[in-house]
């Protein structure tokens, strides 16, 4: 089975089981196409998970561009989604957190300059989080410590056809 070795604040190697995450909209390491970009309607892409835990008793997404001028930028933050193994476009069955838009919900790719890439991670998680919508990456990042069942992830990229 494979697994990933993820470090914590503490030096920590955990290991969790490996989820497989696929979109009918793009494949790993292409282009997201224009309708899920601010270019587009900006809305967020059907994401496909296998390999969910049987004990996993929600879901989380983050979608962050480590490309941004300031460093990882966070377009997605989303918890406590019932297991599922769709995601449909543009569909949230979770509690949305603030972006680094400062808006809930999703923020499509939008680079000011060149080819980013944007990392749409998911979560399985043991338990809830006891969040509140306006919570942002770092607080839902503590919340998750501890609670992570398994991990997955795709990456798109963009350019803007300026």
């Amino acid at each position: 089975m494979n697994k990933h070795n993820i470090h914590t604040e503490e030096a920590q190697a955990i290991d969790y089981k490996s989820l497989h995450i696929s979109s009918p909209a793009f494949k790993h390491g292409e282009s997201i196409p224009v309708q899920y970009t601010c270019d587009g309607l900006n809305i967020s892409p059907p994401l496909d998970i296998e390999r969910i835990p049987p004990d996993a008793k929600c879901l989380a997404i983050i979608v962050e561009d480590p490309d941004a001028p300031s460093g990882y930028w966070a377009h997605w933050l989303v918890w406590n989604i019932p297991v599922t193994h769709h995601i449909r476009e543009n569909s949230v069955h979770g509690v949305e957190g603030m972006n680094d838009f400062r808006q809930k919900g999703y923020g499509g790719p939008c680079p000011p300059g060149g080819i980013h890439r944007y990392f749409f991670k998911v979560y399985a998680l043991d338990s809830l989080l006891p969040l509140q919508a306006e919570t942002r990456k770092h607080p839902l990042e503590r919340a998750m410590s501890g609670h992570i069942l398994a991990f997955g992830e795709i990456m798109g990229t963009y350019r803007r056809k300026n």
